[in-house]
């Protein structure tokens, strides 16, 4: 079992930052993808950002391109988002997700294990 868990969320202005922590624990694989996802009241869950564990490359979606920013520290087994600039189109449960064994995918319904999400809000 893969625990995964975010933290970092709050209440931000827009234009302000954050930056968010997804903490794994549990079971370790040799290959997968963390990804970031986001859902909105009354919306979908869509794709943010994703990298693969060795971080050997990264993926984001057109909304958050140049504003956020997808890093991994494995030391500490950790991957964060970095948010600047955000807007109150930002406003979102963000969860992160693992998907084993392929490098990178924006699919939500690949991946294998969910942490609990994190709420974000931008006030304008």
């Amino acid at each position: 079992q893969v625990q995964l868990v975010e933290s970092g969320g709050g209440l931000v202005q827009a234009g302000g930052s954050l930056r968010l922590s997804c903490a794994a624990s549990g079971r370790t694989f040799s290959y997968y993808t963390i990804g970031w996802f986001r859902q909105a009241p009354g919306k979908e869950r869509e794709f943010v950002a994703a990298i693969r564990w060795s971080g050997v490359s990264s993926d984001y979606a057109d909304s958050v391109k140049d504003r956020f920013t997808i890093s991994r520290d494995n030391a500490k087994n950790t991957v964060y988002l970095q948010m600047n600039s955000l807007k109150p189109e930002d406003t979102a449960v963000y969860y992160c997700a693992l998907v084993r064994y392929i490098a990178g995918s924006r699919r939500s319904d690949q991946y294998d294990y969910w942490g609990q999400g994190t709420q974000v809000t931008v006030s304008s």
